[in-house]
């Protein structure tokens, strides 16, 4: 899978896009009422695919409110956190999108599972296409490498996950499979 998500913004909290409001985030790993059904409400990948089922995912919401503002899949695989997937909700995507800054949250997630296993923020992906490697490290820092593994493979550095971490107020639970 190739992660596309775009970043539109790194927020220390989602911010409501009609009013400017401030929303503090939480996260937690999804159930399987959270990612079942999701093509039918519009959301672009079968978040319950065997491949993603055998991953940890982690879903992003407003504290107080269970609305489902994006998922991570990530898994921990010798000595990172490898990212399969990225995605913000429907309702937060395009010009008429209800929260900036759920992109930037997903990854500090994945970050934050990689502190917690002693990877001190390191993390991995494939990104879509080369389009996205430059975004990617534009907005996050992160670095393309060469391999003939995938051609658009990324790592984030323990560097700049680092200042990434430092922006986010993330309060959830890491619980892994």
């Amino acid at each position: 899978m190739k992660i596309d998500i775009l970043i539109d913004k790194l927020t220390p909290c989602l911010v409501e896009v009609s009013s400017g409001k401030i929303c503090k985030t939480i996260f937690s790993l999804a159930t399987n009422g959270d990612i079942t059904g999701l093509a039918e409400k519009g959301w672009l990948f079968d978040w319950s695919d065997d491949e993603l089922r055998k991953t940890n995912i982690y879903k992003l919401m407003i504290d107080g409110d269970n609305t489902v503002q994006g998922l991570v899949s990530a898994e921990v695989v010798r000595g990172a956190v490898y990212v399969h997937l990225v995605e913000s909700a429907p309702h937060n995507i395009g010009e008429n999108k209800k929260y900036k800054g759920v992109g930037g949250h997903l990854f500090a997630i994945a970050i934050k599972l990689s502190v917690a296993n002693g990877f001190d923020g390191y993390i991995y992906f494939e990104a879509k296409n080369m389009k996205l490697v430059e975004h990617y490290s534009e907005m996050l820092g992160a670095n393309r490498i060469m391999t003939r593994l995938h051609e658009y493979r990324m790592e984030l550095l323990e560097e700049n996950a680092h200042k990434i971490m430092d922006k986010y107020k993330l309060e959830g639970d890491l619980d892994v499979k």
